[in-house]
């Protein structure tokens, strides 16, 4: 009977001495058997208890029958225990075991040592552990020249941060979307134009970084997937993405997202709602204007240099008001105002999605097709601590969007910003 787990052999006369090193213990594989070519006995009297590490494969054993002083079993459902020997008086201290196969195996070694019949013992062969067996599973992986990546042999499924970078790829290898210990996953430097839904199944990973592709699109479907709970990082730099779905801000355990050197004509509607942010650069893209839900970040390092905005003017509205208002109008304002539920299971999808992306007036009454809107000047540090510039000038202002219900809530800002401006 074999197990894999991390063992410190620990001498009670020698507290330094044995498998102990640094308060952790050392990857192995115990066994409980016989020696090979020893003669059966009935009783347990020849089964040992092998260890075996990366520095000793060959194992040290120890006798079982009679010479277990105690076991510590108290947090066993955790995948630890600790066998307490006679001779020599030392402590085996497991931990990282699958806590059923645990139970199993230290239920053999109490059997063993009452001296059960031999044959009754689930035993193996006392043989030198494989190399596999006893090193540390690997957790990261490294490859930066399409000559090294491999082809015919698979990850290692224990890995938690992959790099595959240079080594141009042009789609997602669906090996990778198997290694559900993902943490960080960088596919930089690549020819990847479309990413699968499927990476929304890594149910671990923290940090996807993706720059410089060829992605024109992210898709809606992994702003729907697991990664809205677990995603912390993203960076999308240097691709052709033209506008982020509005599902992206679904991603709301964002800190860090990189949008430089794309082709974005707009930032995401509902920006405000990723108030985990901290740092966001947008850099050398195609944005004339900030939305309106911007003023709502929290930002501790701003990057908007390079992009074209445009000079706000306050007096030119772009006015797309109608009155009277439509039927569709009231009812979509009436059910955002009074925060009336609602779902694909009760209005069709489409109006579904109209009220996702609802204006919101200077009253914090809403609008949706009906409305004014005008570009105001913002100063950056009013949502970041750190802004890069904005342009060449040494400015920290950019253009932001503003919306207004009525000509009523219109003619009131005019009021103040014409008094303020006088």
């Amino acid at each position: 009977m074999r197990l894999q787990c991390e063992v410190e052999v620990v001498s009670r006369l020698l507290p330094t001495c044995g498998l102990r090193g640094r308060g952790r213990g050392t990857r192995a594989l115990l066994s409980l058997g016989r020696p090979p070519g020893r003669a059966r006995d009935s009783g347990g009297g020849g089964v040992y208890l092998m260890v075996c590490t990366a520095r000793d494969r060959v194992g040290a054993r120890y006798k079982v029958q009679e010479n277990i002083e105690r076991f510590f079993t108290r947090f066993v459902e955790e995948g630890k225990a600790t066998v307490r020997l006679r001779e020599p008086a030392v402590d085996v201290c497991l931990s990282k075991a699958n806590a059923s196969n645990l139970k199993n195996f230290l239920s053999a070694v109490r059997l063993a040592h009452q001296g059960t019949n031999i044959g009754a013992l689930p035993l193996s062969t006392l043989v030198p552990a494989k190399n596999s067996e006893v090193e540390k599973p690997k957790t990261k992986m490294i490859i930066t020249s399409r000559r090294d990546y491999p082809l015919t042999k698979n990850f290692p499924y224990s890995l938690e941060h992959l790099q595959a970078s240079y080594c141009k790829l042009a789609r997602i290898d669906m090996r990778v979307l198997c290694l559900k210990k993902l943490r960080k996953l960088d596919l930089s430097h690549n020819h990847i134009k479309q990413l699968p839904a499927t990476i929304g199944d890594l149910i671990c990973l923290q940090e996807l970084n993706l720059h410089d592709n060829h992605l024109e699109s992210f898709s809606g479907a992994l702003c729907n997937s697991t990664l809205q709970k677990s995603l912390q990082f993203l960076d999308l730099s240097q691709n052709k993405i033209k506008a982020l779905p509005i599902q992206f801000c679904q991603l709301r355990e964002l800190v860090n997202l990189k949008l430089d050197d794309n082709e974005l004509i707009r930032l995401p509607f509902k920006i405000g709602q990723l108030d985990h942010l901290r740092f966001l650069s947008a850099a050398r893209n195609k944005l004339p204007f900030l939305p309106s839900d911007f003023r709502r970040l929290c930002l501790e390092n701003l990057d908007l240099f390079g992009n074209p905005f445009e000079q706000p003017n306050p007096l030119v509205p772009n006015i797309q008001l109608k009155i009277p208002l439509t039927l569709l109008e009231c009812a979509a304002r009436a059910t955002i105002n009074y925060r009336i539920p609602y779902g694909c299971h009760l209005l069709p999808s489409h109006l579904c999605e109209d009220l996702e992306v609802a204006k919101t007036c200077q009253c914090g009454s809403a609008c949706l097709s009906s409305f004014i809107q005008i570009t105001v000047t913002m100063n950056l540090h009013h949502v970041a601590h750190t802004v890069v510039l904005v342009d060449n000038m040494g400015g920290t202002e950019a253009p932001i969007i503003c919306y207004f219900c009525s000509l009523d809530c219109y003619s009131q800002f005019l009021d103040r910003y014409l008094q303020s401006n006088g």
